[in-house]
């Protein structure tokens, strides 16, 4: 199936590509047993897809709808709304802080904080707000979703503007144009969901107290690592928080409502579906439809950004009620499930990223001017609560992937099977021997670390294949999150 390279971590795939070009897999022999059938079959249909240019298969790659959650699509013409999914830029923050570890070893500090960003940030599917969760009005909220993150929402919002500088993009679509779609809406429809900003979501979605360690780097590149630390911000044995949400009710409800307006065209326009499947419509960029769907993607991730900031400036309100000479800085947000025109292969194109991250290594020209263009930016790549997660950068080889690297380790069990296979007593068990404390009176099942695939064998896929190196891991202390149904 899978047809070998010089790399033992890079494959193809052949589909039959109209342009010759075949599914590059990322993985080395052990991930590939990962890919179940129908993950394949989902990456062989969307290379199929008209006006498809590149697929890219990622270590973390599993089933999804349409798309494999964990691939990246690229056309130089055609929108594809099924390699982005229904959560419109969800994405992975790291908020460093100075806290020594040993400031938080005692279980009734941690409790502590946790019990304060629980005053502060919901989790799960609901509309309740905690007592100092920040009440949004509606103008506020039409303002952020055509907008984003600008200096002045930020203000008003008490995000350090400064931020903004450390977000992968602060900002999408331009504001005359997003604000014309926004009132093609009834607002009433937003309303409810707009009051969502400053909420954690459900399922895969987490918020995780850790404690940064510097990892070794390869000989003769120290300084290299150095550089990147020090870029980042990183501060050895302290308190960060990694934190994994996305657009919540917003993007779900703009996302929806593109899949039932473009399938309901596929239809009277009589166009077969690729591979049969109804996820994978698809639509020219310079049509009204396309112009349509890129302006609700914007705005859901305009959301996406604003709450993601917030979640980060609420969580250094947390831990300074607990801690109050504790200092609190972004080292980076970064997303998937976007759509972005980028150059690759010396042409611009839409690059679709469904649970892949962007990655730019150091010299870059797309970081000429900003403070990473002589190291790379920073990847947030999680694992599990257990295992760990890392501070990435990019290497020259991310080339081989469209520069794009999966978002963490990806599924290894459904939902269902985990909670059949699965024993709830050996899981909480399994966390407290590790000393990691969580929110809930358990763990939920179906987000334990055994769902997960082998995270050293992602990384080493990711590492054999020179998309990435580790510059720093994570280890989690305690984990926020609820076990409800997923926004994606």
């Amino acid at each position: 199936m899978f047809n070998e390279s010089s790399n033992p971590s890079i494959s193809y795939l052949e589909p039959g590509l109209g342009n010759g070009m075949p599914v590059t897999v990322i993985g080395n022999e052990e991930i590939r047993k990962t890919f179940c059938e129908t993950t394949i079959q989902q990456a062989i249909n969307c290379a199929k897809g008209p006006g498809v240019d590149r697929v890219v298969l990622n270590p973390d790659a599993h089933l999804g709808y349409g798309a494999p959650v964990g691939s990246v699509l690229v056309s130089e013409r055609m929108v594809y709304p099924g390699p982005v999914g229904v959560d419109v830029k969800c994405s992975m923050s790291l908020l460093q802080t100075n806290v020594d570890e040993l400031c938080i070893h005692d279980p009734v500090k941690r409790r502590a904080i946790m019990d304060e960003i629980a005053l502060r940030i919901p989790n799960g599917a609901g509309y309740a707000k905690p007592k100092l969760s920040p009440k949004i009005s509606d103008y506020l909220g039409a303002r952020i979703l055509t907008e984003g993150a600008t200096a002045a929402i930020c203000d008003t919002l008490g995000i350090p503007c400064e931020w903004r500088m450390n977000c992968e993009d602060a900002s999408h679509g331009d504001e005359t144009t997003l604000f014309n779609r926004f009132h093609d809406y009834d607002f009433h429809n937003f309303s409810r969901k707009i009051n969502q900003l400053g909420s954690l979501g459900g399922g895969n979605h987490f918020l995780e107290g850790e404690i940064t360690e510097f990892c070794v780097p390869e000989e003769g590149r120290e300084d290299e690592q150095l550089r990147a630390i020090n870029r980042f911000g990183l501060k050895e044995g302290c308190l960060s928080f990694l934190t994994h949400c996305g657009s919540r009710g917003i993007g779900h409800q703009l996302a929806t409502n593109q899949f039932k307006t473009l399938q309901g065209k596929f239809i009277q326009w009589d166009i077969p579906f690729p591979g049969d499947d109804r996820e994978l419509v698809y639509v020219p960029r310079d049509s009204v439809e396309g112009q349509n769907y890129l302006a609700d993607m914007n705005m859901a991730a305009n959301f996406a950004t604003v709450n993601h900031l917030l979640i980060n400036k609420l969580i250094a309100d947390a831990v300074r009620a607990v801690l109050p000479m504790a200092e609190c800085n972004l080292v980076y947000y970064i997303s998937h499930n976007m759509i972005r025109e980028e150059v690759i292969e010396g042409r611009p194109k839409l690059v679709h990223r469904k649970g892949a991250t962007r990655a730019y290594p150091a010299g870059h020209f797309s970081l000429t001017g900003t403070k990473y263009s002589d190291t790379g930016h920073p990847i947030l790549l999680p694992g599990n609560p257990v295992d760990g997660s890392y501070v990435m950068v990019a290497e020259e080889g991310a080339k081989t992937s469209c520069y794009s690297i999966n978002h963490g380790a990806g599924r290894r069990l459904g939902r269902r099977q985990a909670k059949r296979v699965l024993v709830q007593e050996e899981v909480d068990q399994y966390m407290k021997d590790n000393d990691v404390l969580h929110n809930g009176r358990q763990y939920p099942i179906d987000e334990s670390p055994d769902v997960y695939k082998n995270f050293e064998d992602v990384i080493a896929s990711v590492e054999e294949a020179n998309l990435a190196r580790r510059v720093a891991k994570l280890r989690a202390v305690f984990v926020v999150k609820d076990g409800g149904k997923a926004d994606d």
